[in-house]
């Protein structure tokens, strides 16, 4: 099964090494492509309503994105490796994080009742517009959240099969998938964590805040996909191992904290996704939580809640808009202290990477990707 996998990405040209990020990003693509046209043709001949839904959970798996655990994890696995072991055995595990990351996007939209996700309506909104435009019985929203559930299952799933089908000895895919199986329960208590923290924001505080990071963002977004790409290389060397984890947690923790300031200053046409919906929410995420703890009084009554827990009402009554939020936010100096935060950590986890015995290629590429994670404008 995984030489069917690969065969799709030998017809591509795709080489036995990626030397460059969008070379890796074909690997990876062309093997998600060659997985789904499989799994969209076993559910045609089920039945077409499910060939649809199988074309649908396509495209949103291929809609996009920065593919940066996959990318994470390859320079884990070839940080120990060097450029000499071929690609190919390990594409399906790296394409499996993307098919994990889109069940978690999907499931994050419908909890955070998102419209947009990169620029597009979410998975429950694509559903809900299929179903209206179908003049089908019942509510289109409420079959919309249920088909998106029911899709980001089917991707975990996917995930799990694809997985499967790396061609590695026994012993070192039981090391990998246990990397994966902590990387998804941290996933998911992160998400509960941010979950309870808009339903309970009073007893949240910065340092909480930190460890919703550190579980939904750092440890699934670079901490343990670059210890699943190091135990793809076979047995963990320990000290490696131990870099990859303190550089992973403190990037993760950069990444995110430039997430909370995009998702309140950001550019929508550049995010894909409208800027506030954090606030609106009462999100309680280290930046406001930080704003709140630096600000004056008059400044403090400005990011008080109001009675059903945001900071600026959905409905326009009473608080001030995302702009003049933004503004008051600023103006309490959160901004900056998140902007050294984010250099504190990148530096440091540059400075981890130094004297590491690792393949060159790929101490340059992790202090490069330190940067581009932490620094971008979506």
């Amino acid at each position: 099964m995984a030489n069917d996998t690969l065969e799709g990405n030998r017809r591509r040209g795709i080489p036995r090494q990626a030397s460059g990020h969008s070379r890796l990003l074909d690997a990876v693509e062309g093997t998600l492509a060659d997985f789904l046209a499989a799994q969209i043709a076993g559910l045609d001949a089920v039945d077409p309503a499910l060939g649809g839904l199988a074309r649908t959970t396509r495209d949103l798996v291929l809609a996009g994105g920065k593919r940066l655990r996959p990318t994470f994890a390859y320079w884990g696995w070839r940080g120990a490796t060097g450029p000499g072991e071929p690609l190919e055995p390990v594409l399906p595990a790296l394409a499996a994080l993307e098919l994990m990351h889109t069940f978690a996007l999907i499931h994050d939209d419908v909890m955070d009742e998102s419209a947009t996700r990169r620029g597009r309506p979410t998975a429950h909104q694509l559903f809900a517009g299929q179903h209206a435009r179908a003049g089908r019985l019942g509510d289109s929203d409420r079959f919309g959240t249920t088909a998106a559930i029911l899709v980001g299952d089917l991707c975990l799933v996917w995930a799990d099969q694809l997985l499967a089908r790396t061609p590695l000895p026994t012993s070192t895919l039981f090391a990998v998938r246990s990397r994966y199986d902590r990387m998804r329960v941290e996933a998911v208590a992160g998400q509960y964590l941010d979950v309870l923290g808009e339903s309970t924001p009073d007893e949240w505080s910065a340092e909480r805040a930190m460890l919703v990071v550190q579980l939904k963002t750092a440890s699934y977004t670079v901490q343990r996909p670059l210890q699943f790409g190091l135990a793809l290389a076979g047995p963990v060397a320990t000290p490696l191992d131990d870099v990859y984890s303190r550089y992973g947690q403190l990037v993760g923790e950069a990444f995110q904290l430039r997430d909370d300031l995009l998702g309140v200053f950001g550019d929508p046409a550049v995010t894909g996704k409208p800027a506030g919906d954090d606030l609106r929410a009462g999100k309680p995420t280290t930046l406001l939580l930080l704003a709140r703890e630096l600000a004056t009084p008059a400044q403090r009554s400005g990011l008080a809640l109001d009675p059903a827990g945001a900071v600026n009402p959905a409905d326009g009554s009473g608080g001030l808009n995302p702009a003049e939020m933004a503004e008051l936010i600023a103006s309490t100096g959160a901004v900056a202290q998140v902007e050294a935060m984010i250099r504190e950590r990148v530096a440091a986890a540059v400075e981890m990477l130094t004297d590491v015995p690792i393949d060159e290629d790929a101490r340059t590429a992790l202090i490069e990707l330190a940067v581009h994670a932490t620094q971008r404008p979506a």
